[in-house]
């Protein structure tokens, strides 16, 4: 198995910038401001021809009693738990503080191997801003700059020494690509529940779910199998109004929301049932819809609703939502796991219509039994003609017809193909993109 390093310290020490380092990615959220990252992240890292895995972790208050200090205490001490390592990051601009101290006693009786790091030094005499990190206990300090990569593959070297030491060799694994299955992208408004609906997915409290809007703030990828397929799901954070987004922090996270959109195979759009339906709901199943991305939608915390209740959020479901008709609704309660098992279903089912292969003969049988129920109306003079369809991509499926006159095809014709399509090749949870193309008049010229 490849070595498990933890990345722990108190906020904004440089954590995540030396997460995206080792990962070569920009996965962390990274700025100028504590308390970024709230859940564990985790990610690979490779030091030559040695692999291992690494976790960010917020930034740390072991003896936090409660609220959202707490909670991501938590996540730090399950990373440590999981760890071969703790790179324990302090940071050398501002010395050594009562945290750090704080921090320390709690590694030391953790039983975990601590490889001290003084991180932020560029420009300064390493000899210096080491000593004042001695009175820690935890040995030489290893100075590097994070954002720089100053002394990071020497430290990276080290600390995979340390775990090396406590567990058994690394076999080296083949440069293949890692099959993460359906990737779900989980979104929705702050405090919707999808923390809790990922927590109820993986049956572990593995993201931080709790009473307060935006509590998560980055993106957060788990692997996860169910009934023995592979998936992946993302856990974002909550898209507010334009209007509200005043932090940095949550411009910050709303972009990854949305680049975890367009990466995902399949949405799963998450309402809250004891809300009214809001149009940033609508602006954020609009994006999806953009996107191309599958959707499958949730109405979270159905349970205990009254009937009057749940008849008048269906009405606002069909009235707000009605352009999403080609998805899938489910009525659940992530808390009490109920309508799991047919939401998952449906997922299935949306990545199936996505990626579904349409070949060109069954294409244009299905266009030509359209015709033949409905010709497209006249525009003037000309009568659009529609010969035969291909298929010009997936994810989302993408129907070219071809013809003449296709320029005069009405909107609503269109959708009467689409209709059609849909119910023809059982594409539900996906949209459904047609283009048509005009056939050139061979003998058309433009000499005079």
């Amino acid at each position: 198995m490849k070595p498990v390093i933890a990345l722990v310290g108190r906020p904004n020490v440089g954590k995540s910038t030396l997460f995206n380092r080792l990962t070569r990615s920009r996965d962390a959220l990274v700025a100028d401001l504590p308390g970024l990252t709230r859940d564990r992240h985790y990610g690979e890292g490779r030091i030559g021809k040695r692999p291992f895995l690494v976790i960010d972790t917020g930034g740390f208050e072991p003896v936090a009693k409660e609220g959202i200090m707490y909670q991501m205490a938590l996540q730090t001490k399950q990373a440590v738990a999981e760890a071969d390592v703790v790179v324990f990051i302090v940071d050398g601009r501002q010395g050594m503080t009562p945290h750090d101290k704080t921090i320390t006693e709690f590694l030391r009786k953790s039983g975990r191997p601590v490889m001290l790091v003084v991180n932020k030094t560029e420009g300064m005499k390493y000899s210096a801003v080491a000593a004042d990190f001695y009175e820690l206990g935890l040995g030489d300090p290893r100075v590097i700059s994070s954002a720089h990569g100053d002394g990071v593959h020497d430290m990276v070297d080290e600390a995979l020494d340390l775990a090396l030491a406590q567990a058994a060799p690394v076999e080296e694994e083949p440069a293949e690509a890692v099959d993460r299955g359906i990737k779900i992208a989980i979104v929705g408004r702050p405090n919707v529940g999808k923390s809790t609906l990922v927590n109820a997915l993986l049956g572990e409290e593995r993201v931080i779910a709790f009473d307060m809007p935006g509590t998560t703030r980055d993106s957060i990828e788990i692997p996860f199998e169910r009934d023995g397929r592979q998936y992946t799901l993302i856990d974002t954070a909550g898209i507010r109004r334009r209007g509200k987004v005043f932090e940095a922090i949550e411009k910050f996270s709303v972009v990854k929301t949305l680049q975890s959109i367009s990466e995902a195979n399949v949405v799963i759009l998450l309402l809250d049932a004891q809300q009214d339906i809001a149009e940033q709901d609508a602006h954020i199943a609009g994006f999806v819809l953009e996107s191309g991305r599958a959707l499958v939608v949730g109405v979270n915390k159905w349970d205990g609703l009254s009937v009057d209740r749940r008849d008048f959020i269906k009405a606002e479901v069909e009235r707000k939502l009605h352009f999403l008709s080609f998805a899938k609704f489910h009525f659940i309660s992530a808390l009490k796991t109920s309508g799991i098992g047919p939401l998952m279903k449906s997922v299935n089912a949306a990545y199936a219509a996505a990626t579904a292969k349409l070949t060109t003969p069954k294409l244009t049988r299905a266009l030509q039994e359209a015709v033949e129920h409905q010709q497209p109306p006249r525009k003037g003079a000309v009568r659009p003609k529609l010969r035969y369809a291909h298929q010009g991509g997936q994810n989302p499926p993408i129907i070219v017809i071809h013809g003449n006159a296709l320029e005069a095809v009405s909107d609503v014709y269109k959708r009467y193909l689409e209709k059609h399509f849909r119910e023809t090749f059982s594409l539900t949870g996906t949209p459904l993109r047609i283009e048509f193309r005009t056939g050139k008049n061979p003998f058309a010229t433009t000499s005079t």
